[in-house]
């Protein structure tokens, strides 16, 4: 037996639902129906089940969401069951929802599988109208509270259900402070309240024509629909691309028993936090504030106080929240975000979630429930993934650089940001879009700025805790934010802010964020590497996040089946991906070396007019190339080296067509000829494609030009028999790119056989080595068992591939139409980014099979940076890849994930 506003009640013992297919009843249900309830449904019936004191109701399903979305009206069996419902909860509590004279009232909350904090919907206080408000008022004893409960239910359905703009009442109520001289809510006394609730119905009467429903049902039925289109918004939307969430699952309906956090001062509505969500160290984490109702915390209007502080207001309250604050993580053996009421000296536990939490606490609570025996190391792995890794590589503020402290907030979301300011989600977004890194600067975040929230590099606000709607969504995103810097006046109308010192920062101005200590510099602060990269570089750091780190990768390490190479074309990467874990180079693109200064030896390969002249070229370049190859095989010595002879167009290294033709013709202009330029421009001519993406390059270079594979793989045997000889190790693999038939290989390998073995004679040298090819062409993998014949390895050029099977090419068409392909969810993510599984991924799947039927022993791998993606690496680990390539600093990502990858097929 539980008591809500002083009325005992107990519910039904029965777990499973008889008759009902769309509403569930909170003693129903538990935290694995997920999927049927949303997150926060299952975990209020857990909470539930577990005897934590949860003011009793109902959960409307997903399913009923997804079908009121898919025609347009509600379900037949939804309101009937409702209905049934709602009775039973008045039964059980004694009270008629908005009875005129013991009101029952109830809130309607959304819910989903995922979270996505302030992305939907909420109305609370449903039950209140004219009447009703004054049974409320004489039930107890306090006018300003039942007062204060009304205006917010006509502000909540106004902009939920009815669609007005949430500055309608916003300003309303801004305008009535100001005519009492007061900047806080409770400043207002009951008249006031009662004022600004005639006002509250005048608006929405003036906006929509009609007058706010006195009828409770009505305003339950209208709550409940408002709170399923909500699905559809545009931000929620936004945040389901930005977090990856489908958009076909729906929401669910919380339908939950009021309980009041605005009764007075020995009331108050909190947040927190089993650990702290931003370092994932162990403590007393949260905010509560005192006459006020939940959405109060979130939307961060007033700053609050530390949960430390309710020990000294409500010890009792304190002592039992701490306990079930304890349960509930060790029930979950996870970080549990909270969110409680305390009802005039009861607490109400209102709903648990695991909780979102930044990268560093990722890791840092995974490896300290590993110790505290509540997981053991496969599930410490899954309970991190390499997106949150990626971050933690990102350079932090160099801690010895110069900087002028102008404000101090909570360090709600770690990192390190510098941008120039803006005050509004409009201007981030446009400033971004043209390359600006920026800082959004909001009094308080609500979940219409999400679209700046996405485009910026730091959120700042004045207002607000480490659970406001800032915080929330900006450790969820990976943002660095500092919240509730009170220091801070924010003038958005000015566009600018004003620190208490007299400094003023204008719209475009630059300033520096630290999320990990909450400060804010004026102007730009120097960076200096991540803990983590420095530990992955050799470096001794006394960080406790580093050991996490490294315990989760060498566990990643330990059970992963996928090996991890780097892309890397000089030593320099070669030696960083080493140290980063790389198992191996899986694409060293030769093209590379024959930039910069070396161009000019790629001319005089280009206007050779005979044998002669294009053999002296290739005597050029052919010892530059060697000493290359000397320094990256000795870099990975006894790892794999996979090099991707030459590639690109020749006519990338030669000066552009309509640069050399004025040029040419103002010499003329000026005096004689000169002869060379003639000659080059009339090779930039000859060699101009129309399409070179799909001409004279790969594979048809080799062919076309003779002796250039040769002059490469020669530089290559030779370089190898070098370091043989040193006592080294080479394991160099000679991939020839863009081959599309089994002829061309066929062709290219004898050529390059013919090499290895001369040298090798030559030497005196036996040199292990491979001869592959790279699958780029949709051709390659449809045929790929004939060309498995010739080849001893494939490597998939992903990049290519995708290219050349979606008909586009990247450079063209990334900043064109394919934001608008994401914007309306023709693309769920960029295939560039992430594999095209139905499509590129097909033709892999197709080579995969064809080529280990040709060959069993076939290698095969991904040398694209696609490789590095963690979505992608799941889907080449099940593809059966032996191995994937990425830049050296996603090496650790594709570790993890690689490990992650096979707990997840296990």
């Amino acid at each position: 037996m539980t008591t809500v506003q002083g009325r005992p009640h107990t519910e039904s013992k029965d777990k499973e639902p008889t008759v009902s297919t769309y509403v569930y009843a909170f003693s129903q249900g538990n935290k694995d129906l997920k999927d049927l309830l949303g997150g926060k449904g299952a975990n209020l019936a857990e909470m539930t089940n577990l005897g934590l004191p949860v003011p009793p109701g109902f959960t409307i399903t997903t399913e009923a969401c997804r079908a009121y979305l898919a025609e347009g009206d509600e379900p037949v069996e939804m309101a009937s069951e409702i209905d049934a419902h709602l009775a039973e909860l008045e039964r059980v509590m004694g009270r008629r929802l908005g009875d005129a004279e013991d009101p029952l009232l109830v809130s309607v909350r959304s819910g989903a599988k995922f979270s996505m904090p302030g992305m939907m919907e909420t109305v609370l206080n449903i039950g209140l109208n004219d009447t009703s408000v004054l049974g409320l008022a004489k039930q107890s004893g306090d006018e300003r509270f039942a007062y204060d409960s009304y205006r917010r239910l006509l502000q909540m359905f106004g902009s939920t259900v009815l669609g007005l703009e949430h500055d309608i009442f916003s300003d309303a109520l801004d305008a009535l402070k100001e005519r009492r001289g007061t900047t806080d809510d409770l400043g207002l006394v009951p008249n006031d309240l009662r004022e600004l609730v005639t006002t509250f119905q005048g608006l929405i009467r003036e906006h929509t024509g009609r007058d706010f429903p006195q009828d409770p049902t009505e305003q339950l039925r209208l709550s409940v629909l408002a709170v399923f289109q909500s699905w559809n918004t545009d931000r929620a939307s936004v945040y389901r691309r930005q977090e990856g969430i489908p958009e076909d699952l729906g929401t669910a309906v919380n339908v939950q028993v009021m309980v009041f956090g605005n009764q007075g001062m020995t009331s108050g509505s909190g947040v927190c936090f089993t650990r702290d969500p931003g370092t994932g160290r162990q403590g007393v984490y949260g905010d509560y504030l005192q006459n006020a109702q939940g959405e109060d915390v979130v939307a961060g209007i007033r700053n609050t106080i530390s949960l430390a502080d309710l020990a000294d207001l409500d010890r009792t309250s304190y002592d039992e929240l701490l306990g079930n604050m304890r349960s509930l993580e060790r029930h979950y053996r996870d970080l549990c975000d909270i969110e409680f009421t305390i009802e005039r000296g009861k607490l109400w536990m209102l709903q648990t979630r695991v909780g979102k939490r930044t990268a560093e606490a990722a890791f840092r609570i995974a490896s300290s429930m590993l110790d505290e025996g509540l997981i053991d190391a496969d599930e410490a792995l899954g309970r991190v993934n390499g997106a949150q890794l990626a971050q933690l590589l990102f350079p932090s503020f160099d801690p010895e650089a110069e900087r002028q402290l102008i404000a101090t907030g909570m360090n709600a979301s770690p990192g390190a940001a510098v941008g120039r300011v803006v005050f509004d989600s409009a201007t981030a977004v446009e400033w971004a879009e043209r390359g600006e890194s920026v800082i959004l600067v909001r009094k308080e975040t609500n979940p219409d700025d999400l679209r700046g929230m996405v485009a910026a590099t730091g959120i700042l606000t004045s207002r607000g805790g480490k659970t406001s709607h800032a915080a929330v969504v900006a450790r969820g995103m990976g943002r660095t934010c500092v919240c509730g810097a009170e220091a801070i006046l924010v003038d958005t109308a000015a566009r600018s802010m004003t620190v208490r010192d007299g400094v003023t920062v204008a719209e475009g101005d630059v300033i520096s964020l630290d999320g990990t200590t909450g400060q804010v510099f004026l102007g730009a602060v120097p960076v200096a590497a991540s803990q983590v990269v420095r530990h992955l570089e050799g470096e001794e750091t006394d960080n406790d996040l580093v050991p996490a780190v490294a315990r989760l990768l060498e566990h990643a390490d330990a059970v992963r089946r996928l090996a991890v190479r780097a892309n890397a074309d000089t030593p320099d990467d070669a030696a960083r991906a080493r140290q980063f874990g790389a198992q191996g180079i899986g694409l060293c693109r030769t093209e590379h070396m024959f930039l910069g200064d070396r161009r000019i030896l790629v001319e005089h390969l280009i206007l050779a007019e005979d044998e002669a002249g294009r053999e002296a070229a290739l005597a050029e370049l052919f010892p530059l190339q060697r000493q290359d190859f000397v320094e990256i095989l000795r870099a990975m010595d006894g790892l794999p080296v996979t090099i991707r002879l030459i590639d690109p167009p020749l006519h990338e290294f030669l000066p552009d067509l309509t640069d050399l033709s004025v040029e040419v013709a103002l010499e003329d202009e000026r005096g004689p000829e000169v002869e060379r330029h003639h000659r080059l421009l009339e090779a930039v001519r000859r060699l101009h494609e129309q399409n070179p993406m799909m001409g004279l390059r790969g594979v048809r270079l080799g062919i076309a030009i003779p002796g250039l594979f040769q002059m490469q793989a020669r530089a290559i045997i030779e370089a190898a028999a070098d370091l043989i000889e040193e006592g080294g190790n080479p394991c160099p693999e000679i991939m020839v790119p863009l081959v599309a038939s089994d002829r061309e290989l066929s062709w290219v390998r004898e050529a390059l056989v013919d090499v290895a073995s001369d040298v090798q004679k030559e030497r005196g040298v036996a040199v292990p080595h491979k001869i592959g090819t790279m699958i780029e062409l949709p051709r390659a993998a449809v045929t790929a068992d004939r060309i498995a014949e010739s080849a001893e390895f494939f490597s998939f050029g992903t990049n290519d591939l995708t290219q050349m099977t979606w008909g586009f090419s990247r450079d063209d068409v990334e900043a064109e139409f394919f934001p608008t392909y994401l914007e309306d969810r023709i693309f769920p993510a960029s295939p560039f980014e992430t594999i095209d599984v139905e499509g590129v991924g097909a033709l892999m799947r197709t080579a995969v099979r064809l080529g280990r039927e040709a060959r069993p022993d076939i290698h095969l791998g991904v040398c694209g940076e696609h490789g590095g993606d963690p979505a992608s690496i799941h889907f080449f680990d099940e593809l059966g890849l032996d191995y994937v390539s990425c830049s050296p600093f996603r090496v650790p990502v594709a570790r993890l994930e690689a490990g992650r990858s096979t707990l997840e097929h296990r």
